[in-house]
């Protein structure tokens, strides 16, 4: 299974739930962190949940993977699935504004944004 398509994936089962705002980062070669991020938001706690929980559902049915880690509670207004090579990022609007991704992560090509 190749990197990017198991972050493809992620982006199809958060945009089946309506996530908003989706970007895919490509961050290869400069880190080793992981080669992707998927980054979204979450219109309330609720959805932060069905996200998580259809990105993982997802995943394991198509991939037999599940995530090495996950972090958060989507009561939090942030929720990480750690898929080795691809990191999901899933937030509440306001916690995306404060942690700002996106520019931290700038140097980063830009594969899918979802508005």
């Amino acid at each position: 299974m190749e990197a990017l398509d198991l972050a493809r994936e992620i982006v199809h089962a958060v945009e089946d739930k309506k996530a908003e705002n989706i970007l895919l980062l490509d961050l290869r070669p400069d880190t080793v962190i992981a080669d992707f991020f998927v980054i979204c938001t979450g219109t309330s706690d609720r959805q932060i949940r069905a996200l998580a929980e259809n990105v993982r559902e997802s995943i394991k049915t198509k991939f037999g993977k599940l995530p090495h880690s996950t972090e958060g509670e989507h009561t939090s207004g942030w929720m990480l699935l750690d898929y080795g090579d691809v990191i999901v990022h899933i937030f509440g609007e306001s916690q995306r504004e404060f942690y700002n991704l996106e520019s931290f992560w700038r140097q980063a090509n830009v594969l899918l944004s979802i508005q």
